[in-house]
């Protein structure tokens, strides 16, 4: 008989990518993907790119490379750092990654043995949960507030709390609620961070995907001691296909990485690597996301307006400045996985908001994710779904 090893009793199939098999069918109206519209791929401009790396480094693209990645890339990546997060870094301080995933997975190899404690915000994102899983962690859930983390409850955790390693936030547009963290959290985040000297995983999928408000400054733009590991990715911003992300961290915690990703799949495609440069190198990649955020902007307009047009007091939804979000929590009493049942008879998808709490117990919220529907779609669906929430009220 086989035997498997006792970490995959622990490991689920994402809610996410399950709801996904269903929503792919063409008359549902999806929004449970954190998927980027496809229609708005640069695909003419990425074939254009691959072509010019055949003709040009053919022989280097099908090759082997290094493990840290391609250097033209990572110093790419170092100045969209500067201009966009404030980060002053160096492509030293640079790992390629297979998509952000994989610096979440290495995060949770590199700092976590069973039994030791990771701090997250609550809710949080599902894909890191779940990539943190596997290593046996205990999860402490911080609140949060429409600002981000109570650093009141943070400190409360951390003065009381032995064997925390690792404290993983989502400060810009977070996953799932679309919320973001003022300066002033920022700032006493930081404060506390050195004071109890605890690694950080900064998650910034959604950062430059901003429609209005000002720029918060990266928490890593704030570190002084170190301690904050910073992921980024190329997937919201030009395309998840191409599976590239990277990790800028102080070199001592980078060569942590190195080793682990030599283990796991020694490097990030080289031929992907030199087609996402090559872009780089013929267009411009801030025009391309100045597109996305205006259509995205439009898509997050209308889906706010429409739920405030139709959705019943009971229900609360949060207003995000940008990213992908928004996040719905219901009364109490409702089950948003038996909403989500409901809707789909109507041919309508949400994510239920239950996996988004490491230790469960909260059924009665969901997620919403704009960016994939045309506006027509959004008021159809979003309609729907507000007639169930009004159908299940008390």
């Amino acid at each position: 008989m086989v035997q498997f090893a006792d970490r995959m009793n622990l490991l689920t199939g994402s809610e996410i990518r399950e709801l996904l098999k269903l929503t792919s069918q063409p008359d549902i109206i999806s929004f449970a993907g954190g998927m980027p519209a496809p229609e708005l791929f640069p695909v003419e401009g990425v074939k254009q790119a691959a072509i010019q790396v055949m003709d040009e480094v053919g022989q280097a693209a099908l090759q082997y490379a290094s493990t840290e990645g391609l250097p033209a890339l990572r110093q790419k990546i170092v100045d969209r750092m500067k201009a966009k997060n404030n980060i002053d870094t160096t492509p030293d301080n640079i790992l390629i990654t297979s998509g952000s995933q994989q610096g979440l997975d290495f995060s949770a190899r590199v700092f976590l043995n069973p039994g030791d404690v990771v701090l997250l915000e609550s809710p949080s994102y599902l894909g890191a949960v779940n990539a943190f899983k596997a290593c046996e962690p205990n999860f402490i859930e911080i609140p949060t507030d429409d600002h981000g983390m109570i650093m009141e409850e943070l400190e409360k955790v951390l003065s009381t709390t032995e064997k925390v390693k690792m404290i993983y936030v989502i400060p810009d547009f977070q996953n799932p609620t679309g919320k973001t963290w003022s300066l002033e959290r920022r700032q006493k985040f930081m404060e506390i961070v050195n004071k109890y000297e605890i690694p950080v995983v900064e998650d910034n999928p959604y950062g430059e995907l901003r429609f209005e408000n000002e720029n918060m400054p990266a928490l890593k733009s704030l570190d002084t001691k170190g301690l904050v590991i910073f992921l980024g990715t190329f997937s919201k911003i030009l395309a998840p296909g191409l599976r590239i992300g990277w990790v800028c961290a102080d070199s001592k915690i980078l060569a942590k990485y190195n080793f682990i990703k030599q283990g796991a799949d020694l490097q990030s495609s080289s031929i992907d690597q030199l087609i996402a440069n090559k872009f780089l190198d013929m267009y411009s990649l801030d025009d391309h996301v100045e597109k996305i955020k205006e259509v995205y902007s439009k898509r997050r307009n209308v889906m706010l307006k429409t739920m405030e047009e139709t959705f019943p007091k009971e229900a609360k939804f949060t207003h995000p400045d940008g990213g992908l979000f928004t996040w719905v929590v219901l009364p109490e009493y409702m089950d948003a996985k038996v909403l989500a049942k409901q809707c789909l008879d109507k041919k309508v998808a949400y994510v239920p908001g239950g996996s988004f709490f490491p230790n469960g117990g909260k059924e009665n919220h969901f997620r919403l994710n704009y960016s994939c529907m045309p506006e027509d779609k959004i008021v159809e669906g979003i309609t729907k779904i507000a007639e169930v929430i009004k159908a299940n009220l008390k």
